[in-house]
């Protein structure tokens, strides 16, 4: 989506100075934006080589991110003229944001399943890391760590993972599955697995080892 910024200035000669000029307007019209919904924003844009010569456009200048600014600290904005004499340039930007985010309340070991008292809601910069940040307790409540992190480390989705649905020697229902019915029989998982993972079951009527998907906790299903 692109952000149209009009200037009571003629855009008749389009100069350094005026490229700078659009691409602050554009991120502190976006910061302002963003501060309604608690987030602090602090931003510098880079320099830009004021010997710059770029052809004169009848348009107003527009301007949008390249990429998501809440996932790095040096964005790119990319300036345009869709005029007569069209033309693109990236500014780069030197970009901090600040917000209430997801961090662990205390020291968290590898493998540790989450419940909501182990995290809590902290002021962070949320653009510190490129993977992203989780917001709401409910997101990560049964989750397990990947690996420890500290107390007020961010919690971002990298560092989770569901827990296994069947473990070895769980009983398991088998769905053995047609496009027009399904059979149901009682078995053992020989192995850990989470939901959408495959996983093998020795089928206790039959004593057959077969290879199924996990479809949820205690169930594993089999095409027929």
């Amino acid at each position: 989506m692109l952000f149209s910024l009009i200037s009571d200035q003629s855009l008749a000669a389009t100069s350094a100075e005026q490229i700078q000029q659009a691409t602050r307007a554009f991120v502190q019209e976006w910061a302002d934006q963003r501060a309604k919904e608690g987030l602090k924003i602090a931003f510098e844009v880079g320099h830009i080589d004021s010997r710059l010569s770029l052809a004169d456009c009848d348009k107003p200048l527009d301007a949008e991110f390249a990429g998501s600014p809440l996932e790095t600290t040096r964005p790119s904005v990319l300036v345009s003229c869709s005029g007569k004499r069209p033309w693109r340039m990236y500014v780069s930007l030197s970009l901090e944001v600040h917000g209430p985010a997801l961090v662990a309340s205390r020291a968290l070991a590898r493998g540790e399943r989450l419940s909501e008292q182990l995290v809590t809601t902290q002021s962070v910069q949320l653009n510190a890391s490129h993977k992203g940040a989780l917001f709401n307790p409910e997101d990560v409540n049964g989750m397990m760590m990947r690996r420890p992190v500290s107390a007020g480390t961010m919690i971002t989705p990298d560092l989770l993972e569901a827990p296994d649905a069947v473990e070895r020697g769980d009983h398991v229902i088998i769905i053995a599955r047609s496009k027009t019915f399904s059979i149901r029989s009682r078995g053992k998982a020989l192995a850990n697995a989470s939901v959408g993972e495959q996983v093998l079951v020795e089928n206790l009527s039959s004593a057959r080892t077969v290879k199924g998907t996990v479809v949820a906790p205690g169930r594993v299903e089999i095409p027929m």
